[in-house]
């Protein structure tokens, strides 16, 4: 039997920090009130980085740990609501950057649980044997579709990476368990429009804008409706993937949520009748950065040193779609030493990947010129002497 294990973690965060104070310089709040309410102190804002950029940062930190080689990634999958583009999918850039010339990429989309999807995915795969290993990323530009005027969401949302490196193993653990669900008869309570603006000339105005107005391509939220709705139904998937995985709440060691608001942290506790301190949160330093918060909430929990070998721990997300999802690792890892030798080894690799696609472009380029597309009077020539 196969088994997806967790062999590599990796964030990265941008430098940028913007605090409660900062916010409240632009809208009618201040620190008391969103810390109060959310958990949140502060959250980071991307300048220079794109989701793409963020993403694989993160990508490489975890193929580091796990002492991965790009060559040897069959699969790169991104979960974002926030893709550099419609198409190409953002996967595809990352797996360009990392020179992981073997894989296949893609985007998943579904919100806060894109990351539990994305897992969910990639394990089966592994445990299939479809492929041997995979990188899963959770990246997010959120400022981006901030209304930074909605005092309703712009005090929630950051910006953020971060990504696991699952290896096929046949020592039993890994990824035990995974739960998905969505109900999309929510999809109004939390929802970021995509806006189309180029005139359709057989539709009419209605179809052409998809729905939406052209000004409001940003995130829309009832907060009220998303606290019942995750408050109801995280405590549930968290008890059922638990059992599927053959456990009970006594063998968790540890559950990562998705860090949304730590009001719905302490009572998904409450109604699962364990201490606060089972969960671990870093909402007050980085925000509500949506599909990224779990992958970068369990590196800090590596970092800090809270998760030991046969540790079981439970990942849990919530979010827009209305989509949720729980799975069930076992952790088998021992953080490994990484040298400074061992980082600029590995970043000389990925300056030489970004050279030789940066030769493939211009190689393209040259080979579109030489060999031009036959014109339609020589085709036409082709056919007539068929």
């Amino acid at each position: 039997m196969l088994y997806a294990h967790i062999a590599g973690w990796g964030r990265f965060l941008p430098d940028r920090i913007v605090t409660n104070d900062e916010l409240s310089k632009d809208v009618e709040t201040d620190h008391e009130w969103i810390f109060s309410r959310t958990g949140i102190a502060e959250r980071r804002v991307a300048q220079g980085e794109t989701t793409a950029t963020m993403a694989f940062e993160a990508a490489a930190r975890a193929l580091a740990r796990a002492d991965l080689h790009p060559s040897q990634v069959e699969l790169v999958i991104v979960a974002t609501a926030t893709p550099e583009y419609m198409f190409p999918a953002t996967a595809s850039l990352v797996q360009d950057y990392l020179g992981a010339s073997r894989a296949g990429a893609f985007d998943l989309s579904a919100a806060c649980s894109g990351f539990v999807y994305g897992l969910s995915m990639a394990s089966s795969a592994i445990q299939s044997g479809a492929v041997r290993n995979a990188v899963v990323i959770g990246a997010e530009r959120l400022s981006r579709v901030t209304d930074w005027t909605d005092r309703g969401t712009c005090i929630l949302f950051g910006d953020g990476a971060g990504a696991v490196v699952l290896k096929r193993s046949h020592i039993p653990g890994g990824v035990m368990a995974s739960t998905l669900r969505s109900d999309g008869s929510g999809a109004d309570m939390l929802s970021l429009p995509n806006v189309y603006r180029n005139h359709v000339p057989y539709l009419s105005p209605e179809f052409s804008a998809n729905g939406h107005g052209p000004q409001h391509n940003t995130i829309s939220m009832n907060g009220r409706q998303v606290f019942r709705f995750a408050t109801s139904v995280v405590p549930e998937i968290i008890v059922e993937t638990v059992e599927k995985a053959g456990l009970t709440m006594k063998d968790v060691s540890m559950i990562i949520p998705h860090q949304a608001n730590v009001r719905i942290i302490e009572s998904v506790a409450k109604k699962l009748g364990v201490p606060d301190g089972l969960f671990y949160t870093n909402l007050d330093r980085v925000g509500n950065t949506s599909a990224a918060s779990i992958p970068i909430a369990l590196s800090e929990a590596v970092k800090a040193n809270r998760l030991r070998p046969d540790d079981v721990v439970v990942f849990v997300g919530f979010g827009g779609g209305l989509t949720w999802a729980a799975s069930v690792v076992k952790w088998d890892v021992t953080p490994p030493e990484v040298t400074l030798l061992d980082r600029e080894w590995k970043r000389a690799q990925y300056v030489w990947a970004r050279g030789r696609s940066q030769f493939r472009r211009f190689f393209r380029k040259i080979e579109a010129k030489i060999r031009r597309s036959p014109s339609t009077e020589a085709l036409r020539e082709a056919n007539r002497k068929k």
